[in-house]
């Protein structure tokens, strides 16, 4: 099955809600950067989630990070998205190894205490942002808890990733629904009731449900109306290009530097972990266009 985002609505527009598959890009970003499992646990949820707000935004242009940093072994996580389905994001501790909890990967002891910040690029002069102490470190809690305190939009956010034996990614995906101001009292009590009772993510995807039918339990009796599906995929726009500029931007010293050293140096991109090579010749040419 291809990922894909599905957008919706329900209760006579009272809920959008959005859900996604997101098993290929999950594995893919593990393979890029070779995580752990419980890793790859904590990197999946916020790439789902993550992919599943860039299709909130509006215009082609616009960006949304996620950037979390923490006390856990993990250190910290990074997760970009556009409003058209591309993600990428990475651990900055890729190698972290803990003890299973209650038989589950522990993706909040990994994490540990932390912060968690979100920032907006719409295109404006100042890129909207806002900041929320980590509540769980499980990742779908904490974006649950920001929505409601820097967005004042109650929502429920659900994401799992479960893993194969020999750690290859299974299945990963995950739902936000979230409530319109003027939601009434009925409604509201249908959903909370709904979302006491259902499955959990992974049980839902690994039930083979998609992401239609994982809001059509979430939204049971509500009158779901799928507005449309996108695909997603893990995406990473760096090239050698983008590498020299920030070759450029580190300043002529720091290139002389390297360039006395007389061997080529390798820089790798923080997303997608591709390495780029560049020649003591390269950065004599580069060296040429930095200030």
């Amino acid at each position: 099955m291809k990922d894909y985002i599905v957008r919706a609505t329900a209760g006579n527009a009272q809920i959008r809600a959005f859900a996604a598959v997101t098993t290929n890009l999950v594995e893919e970003a593990r393979e890029h950067h070779g995580t752990s499992p419980v890793a790859t646990a904590a990197l999946g949820r916020l790439l789902t989630g993550g992919v599943m707000m860039g299709s909130m935004m509006k215009n082609d242009t616009d960006m949304l990070t996620i950037q979390i940093q923490c006390s856990g072994q993990i250190e910290g996580l990074t997760v970009t998205a556009d409003s058209k389905g591309n993600v990428k994001g990475y651990a900055f501790n890729p190698d972290v190894m803990l003890p299973a909890k209650n038989g589950k990967l522990d993706v909040g002891g990994a994490l540990g205490q932390g912060v968690m910040t979100i920032i907006k690029d719409m295109g404006l002069k100042e890129p909207y942002s806002g900041q929320t102490i980590l509540q769980t470190g499980e990742i779908a809690e904490d974006l649950t808890y920001y929505f409601a305190t820097s967005e004042q939009v109650p929502s429920s956010v659900g994401l799992g990733v479960l893993m194969n034996k020999d750690n290859t990614v299974k299945c990963a995906g995950g739902f936000i629904v979230q409530v319109m101001p003027f939601i009434e009292d009925e409604v509201l009590n249908k959903l909370e009731a709904n979302i006491q009772k259902i499955q959990s993510v992974t049980s839902m995807l690994d039930n083979g449900h998609t992401p239609e039918q994982m809001l059509e339990q979430v939204l049971e009796g509500l009158d779901l109306e799928i507005t449309d599906t996108m695909p997603a995929q893990f995406y990473c726009n760096c090239s050698k290009k983008r590498i020299e500029k920030a070759i450029i931007s580190i300043g002529k010293k720091e290139i002389q530097e390297m360039i006395d050293e007389g061997k080529e140096i390798e820089v790798k991109c923080h997303f997608c972990n591709t390495a780029y090579k560049y020649t003591v010749d390269e950065l004599k040419e580069l060296l040429k266009q930095a200030r």
